[in-house]
């Protein structure tokens, strides 16, 4: 009796341990692969091969990031508090940036106005990696539905998710998180030429945002549909 009541506890154990899938975080995840693809990348861009580099990216991101966890870190307000990434309560639009990336015309007005329609679903973040005086300048083009934040890497020499969050895909790049802080998907900025038509750029991003935001509710609908048929 006793050896079979422990054969049922062993039996349990390991179908739970089996669901259970440990957490892999973003910057953990792109440590291991970050080297090989940089390199693979820099070798397509050397013979101007574009399509491959953009396979490579679309490849790193389906294969190796999306699904992993984003970091809780320390990040700054614009008024100098600190602030846990993890504070935010609904799925996550963030964008990574730095003050010297020249957007499009149409590019902050696009997400103004997406971040107007969807605050209430959506938090809408743009993090730079900058120097508070520099982000401060920029913050006031923005609405007030979009959280402007910002990491001095000055401040965080000796963290390993500040580099590699840094480091690893460049600016602007947007992550599509679920409120889990799991990323959905990752995607870069709407390429542009600085003479490029306002009415162009503006509707490029306005597409661009909300076909990213589609995946967010989408997701949201799911849930919501599985959750009220297990019912």
């Amino acid at each position: 009796m006793v050896r079979l009541l422990l054969c049922i506890f062993l039996s349990v154990s390991f179908s739970l341990s089996s669901q259970e899938l440990p957490e892999q975080y973003f910057s953990d995840a792109i440590s291991k692969n970050i080297r090989s693809y940089k390199k693979k990348v820099k070798s397509a861009y050397r013979v101007q091969d574009f399509e491959r580099a953009d396979f490579l990216f679309d490849s790193l991101v389906k294969h190796v990031i999306n699904g992993s966890y984003f970091d809780d870190f320390t990040v700054k307000k614009i008024n100098g508090r600190k602030l846990r990434f993890s504070k935010f309560n609904k799925p996550v639009f963030l964008m990574t940036y730095a003050s010297w990336c020249t957007p499009g015309s149409g590019e902050i007005p696009a997400l103004n106005e997406i971040a107007k329609q969807y605050k209430d679903e959506i938090d809408f973040v743009v993090l730079f990696w900058d120097k508070r005086k520099e982000v401060k300048k920029i913050a006031k083009d923005y609405d007030r539905n979009v959280t402007i934040l910002y990491v001095d890497e000055l401040d965080n020499k000796n963290c390993h998710i500040i580099r590699n969050l840094k480091h690893s895909l460049g600016f602007p790049t947007s992550f599509f998180l679920d409120h889990n802080k799991k990323i959905v998907d990752v995607r870069r900025g709407v390429l542009h030429h600085y003479n490029e038509a306002y009415s162009v750029s503006y509707s490029l991003n306005y597409e661009s945002f909300r076909n990213g935001i589609s995946l967010l509710l989408n997701l949201d609908n799911e849930e919501e549909v599985l959750a009220n048929s297990s019912k």
